[in-house]
């Protein structure tokens, strides 16, 4: 097994982690809303724009989806993640528009060794979504499973 870049122990409470960036496009909007969401302002320009959202408008589950991307291309995918207990909160600040420029944070809030299984570390983060703007459209805190260094061997 290749050695992943991210264990437990590479991560150091308050470190923020760039996410990248995304330009949303309106195709893959009404992509998703066909599928997952099929509000008509995540449909229609005209609904979108009728809406108190402003425009063509991605899904909060969407957005969701698109944080998970970029955090798997930042870190995730070279990392000994284990997955996550869960959500602890999750906000949509403010609506995602097509053509909007998302760029993205992952803050280390807290770490901790596991009591049952001292090889996984919980690596709780504060994530934030941007717009190009810099309004924060996006707010998410979770805790992910890591093992260790050693346990990754």
């Amino acid at each position: 097994m290749t050695a992943k870049k991210w264990a437990y122990e590479d991560f150091t409470e308050g470190a923020s982690l760039d996410l990248g960036s995304k330009l949303v496009t309106a195709e893959e909007i009404i992509a998703f809303a066909s599928e997952f969401d099929a509000q008509p302002m995540h449909l229609d320009e005209e609904a979108g724009k009728a809406s108190i959202l402003g425009g063509l408008a991605a899904s909060g589950w969407h957005t969701c989806a698109i944080f998970m991307r970029m955090i798997c291309d930042a870190f995730l995918i070279d990392s000994t993640s284990q997955g996550s207990p869960g959500i602890d909160e999750v906000r949509w600040r403010a609506p995602v528009l097509a053509n909007d420029t998302l760029t993205g944070r992952c803050t280390v809030v807290s770490k901790r060794l596991s009591k049952s299984r001292p090889t996984v570390g919980l690596v709780s983060i504060k994530t934030e979504l941007f717009n190009q703007r810099r309004e924060t459209v996006f707010e998410l805190k979770n805790s992910v499973m890591f093992l260790t260094r050693e346990a990754a061997q």
